[in-house]
Order: C-alpha cells, then sequence, then structure tokens
C-alpha cells in the first residue's frame, strides 16, 4: 500500500513539473476559431506618416523635362539631349525630405506640404495632383526610409531593428529578436507609440488569438516593444546568487532524500 502511494506521489509531481505552462504558447485555441471569427480578424495595414519621418520622394514621366524642377540633382540638372541619370544608393539621400516638427516637407517648386497623418497612397495622389498641373504624365513615389522599431527586456537579442518595408506585425519583430526567453511575459507586453507628439501605451496578450485584430498587431515607425519577466522571475530576482546557491544545495538534497527514501520503501515492501 504504501508502495503504491508513494509511486502516484511521485507521477503526480512528475506530471506537474512535465506540464507545459499555459502562459507560454502564443495564439492558443486558435486553431479552434470559427470561419466567421477568422474573417472579422482579418485587417488592412495602412502605414501613416509621422512628425521626423525620412520621405523618399521620387518623381518621374516620360517627358523628363517637364518633372526636373520638381526633383533635386541629379536630374534638377537634366538637360535636353542627356542620357537619362539613374538613381544610385549614393544619390538615394538627395531624394530625402524629412518631414518637420509641424508635419510639412518642403518640397521643390510647391512650397511647405502637410503630409503628416497622411498614409503613404494619399501623399503619393496628393503629390501627383499638383504636380500633374504642369507634368500631366507625372508619376510619384513616395517611401519611409527611416522605419524602424525597438524591442527590449525578456527578448534573445534586444536592438533596434530598420525595416525595409512598413508592414510589421508583433510576431514578426519577435521572431527578428530571436523569440522572447523562457521567462518573458508572454500576457502583458507592453507597446509605447509616438502618433504625432502623442504618447500610446498599449497591453498586448500574446497568448490571445484575438491580438490578430488589435489596432497594435501592425507595427508603425519608432515603436517601442517592451517584455516584462513574467512572475516566476520576478520572485527569482528577490533572491541574491548566494540565496541561489543556497536553494540548489537545498533541492539538489531534498530530491536526494526522495530517492533514498523510494529505495527504503521498496526494500521494506520485499521484506
Amino acid at each position: 500500500m504504501k508502495r503504491v502511494l508513494w509511486l502516484a506521489v511521485c507521477a503526480m509531481i512528475l506530471t506537474n513539473a512535465c506540464r507545459t505552462p499555459k502562459d507560454i504558447a502564443y495564439l492558443q485555441g486558435i486553431e479552434n476559431l470559427t470561419e466567421d471569427q477568422l474573417t472579422q480578424m482579418n485587417q488592412r495595414y495602412v502605414p501613416r506618416i509621422c512628425i521626423d519621418d525620412a520621405l523618399i520622394i521620387n518623381v518621374t514621366s516620360p517627358d523628363r523635362a517637364t518633372v526636373a524642377q520638381f526633383s533635386p540633382p541629379p536630374f534638377g540638372y537634366y538637360m535636353l539631349g542627356e542620357s537619362e541619370i539613374g538613381i544610385s544608393a549614393t544619390t538615394q539621400n538627395l531624394f530625402t525630405y524629412l518631414v518637420d516638427e509641424n508635419g510639412f516637407i518642403n518640397f521643390p517648386v510647391l512650397g511647405r506640404i502637410s503630409v503628416a497623418g497622411l498614409s503613404v497612397n494619399e501623399a503619393i495622389r496628393m503629390l501627383e495632383e499638383r504636380i500633374r498641373v504642369t507634368a500631366p504624365l507625372a508619376v510619384v513615389s513616395v517611401q519611409i526610409a527611416n522605419f524602424k522599431v525597438s524591442i527590449i527586456g525578456d527578448v534573445k537579442m534586444p536592438d533596434t531593428y530598420q525595416i525595409k518595408t512598413p508592414r510589421l506585425s508583433i510576431f514578426d519583430l519577435i521572431a527578428m529578436a530571436g523569440d522572447l526567453t523562457i521567462t518573458g511575459d508572454r500576457k502583458e507586453v507592453l507597446l509605447i507609440r509616438d502618433n504625432n507628439g502623442e504618447k500610446v501605451r498599449a497591453i498586448m496578450d500574446l497568448t490571445d488569438p484575438a491580438i490578430i485584430a488589435s489596432p497594435y498587431y501592425y507595427l508603425q515607425q519608432n515603436d517601442i516593444v517592451y517584455v516584462k519577466p513574467n512572475d516566476a522571475q520576478k520572485r527569482n530576482a528577490l533572491f541574491s546568487n548566494k540565496d541561489n546557491v543556497r536553494i540548489t544545495i537545498v533541492t539538489a538534497v531534498t530530491g536526494s532524500l526522495a530517492l533514498l527514501l523510494s529505495i527504503i520503501v521498496n526494500i521494506s515492501d520485499r521484506l
């Protein structure tokens, strides 16, 4: 009887020790969502231009002479009969416009233009409408050059990451950072966002599939993500290194005593 009781206790301990913590897995229960729920989670991300953004703006046209005035060098010095000059990495900065603290850029010929808060496509349509007054075939491209996000806290590679595409989800950033550590709190990830001078704070639960429908699921430029330590890690932080050594020793001794007790019970059952 004693042997059966002892084995039951051991089985309970091992089961609890090997069980996967509920707070570790991402998007728990997403496989059980209905089609309607998944449809509701679909969202289209629209990047917005913010203060301090650096915009790469190019104006092109089959009739290059008509758009030369809207482009800084080398296109600004284009003369009829000259061969075409391409845009290289070294000349790309000549087409970069900084959004000032009031949300304006200073564009050739057109002067100061308010762009903060516009989507990239809205800015393109607005510039094309104004430029086509004098250059009917003009085509405008706009790109945010300094799109960066930061992730700190309990991740394997905390850093500030330069992003080539503005479409970046929270899980994309986590993957770039090498995933959260095992002690990272997946249920309360803090996001700090700057909306043209106004700080926004949001808490995200990475274990909840509803995060896909969150307005913070896709990150914006200059977002900061902070992964806090979970409760177990916080409790461990209360102990000094000496305390941790003592706890390790006590745990080892306790395990040895449990093994010795098991041997004694087995021997006593056989007698």
